[in-house]
């Protein structure tokens, strides 16, 4: 399309687009274009996590491989740490305090040896949730991938660190007294009920974590209140018989005191089913389908706003 000017040269003109006037958004849709790093559907969210299966393997591999690679002891820091926790534990409240009223020392020990590793399991994965985006900014912002797979790797790797760590929790409670039998079959599904809500867990700090860092400050005092509401070193109906029965209730059916239960239940002789609430299996699966399905849909409600900001 051409003009002629005043000098009688002539002048050429673009020519009207066909997309004069059509909005960004309209434009895009027009050629097929979609937002990047927009949120996909949630049963798409499931496949790109299931096809970054591997790469969820390997980092929590790898991150577990490097937590203890500065120290000389290395990989043994995994059980000394919560062994060391629960000698303390043991000489303040077992010796000096005398929570161990209500049980035989071969039961108590390995009771506190169980309760230990197996709080530490949840504590340990809700301090990685809540770092899992913030302190991971740098691979968020570098790589397209779905971001739950930094909290779900994360809770894998802590289940690792508890699988090494069932093998002095198994010599513990075989040295006092308790052994193998098919009730060491229940940890199986015990601890898979464990994994599925520390991961929804994990999944619902590390939204929050993303956007609030300081909430990593603040979390050790929540886990502490949590560990001492937990019977961890305590029998939580011996400790609270003279106090009102709703408040042991409410001390028992805790998520965290569900899954001790669970465990200790199976491996030690001494402790059995009348130191469990009623229903305490439903109770675990109910708590882990809960908070497990709630922390997905959390998290993935936020997938196009992480690393950015």
């Amino acid at each position: 399309m051409s003009d002629t000017t005043h000098d009688g040269a002539v002048a050429l003109s673009t020519p009207p687009s066909a997309d004069d006037g059509l909005s960004a958004a309209e434009r895009a849709g027009k050629y097929g274009l979609t937002v990047s790093g927009a949120r996909p559907g949630l049963f798409e969210y499931v496949q790109e996590l299931w096809g970054r299966r591997h790469f969820i393997m390997a980092f929590s591999r790898a991150k577990l491989t490097a937590q203890y690679s500065q120290a000389k002891l290395g990989q043994l820091w995994q059980v000394a740490t919560p062994l060391l926790n629960a000698l303390v534990y043991f000489l303040i409240f077992g010796l000096i305090l005398g929570t161990r009223k209500g049980m035989p020392q071969e039961v108590f020990i390995p009771f506190l040896v169980t309760g230990v590793f197996v709080f530490t399991f949840t504590q340990s994965s809700v301090m990685a949730g809540v770092r899992a985006i913030s302190g991971n900014l740098g691979l968020v912002r570098a790589l397209h991938f779905p971001r739950a797979s930094l909290p779900i790797s994360f809770s894998l790797q802590q289940l690792q660190q508890l699988l090494y760590s069932m093998i002095v929790m198994a010599v513990v409670v075989v040295g006092f007294g308790s052994y193998p039998s098919l009730s060491w079959l229940l940890i199986v599904p015990a601890l898979v009920l464990q994994f599925v809500f520390n991961t929804g867990l994990a999944l619902i700090m590390a939204r929050l974590g993303s956007k609030t860092p300081d909430l990593a400050q603040l979390m050790p005092f929540v886990m502490r209140t949590w560990m001492y509401a937990s019977g961890v070193m305590f029998s939580i109906p011996v400790m609270l018989q003279d106090k009102p029965e709703w408040i042991g209730r409410v001390l028992q059916y805790n998520p965290a005191a569900i899954y001790m239960d669970l465990i200790r239940f199976a491996l030690i002789d001494g402790y059995g089913s009348e130191n469990l609430p009623p229903h305490v299996w439903i109770v675990g699966l109910a708590w882990a389908a809960f908070i497990g399905v709630a922390g997905f849909v959390y998290f993935w409600k936020a997938e196009e706003r992480y690393g950015r900001g």
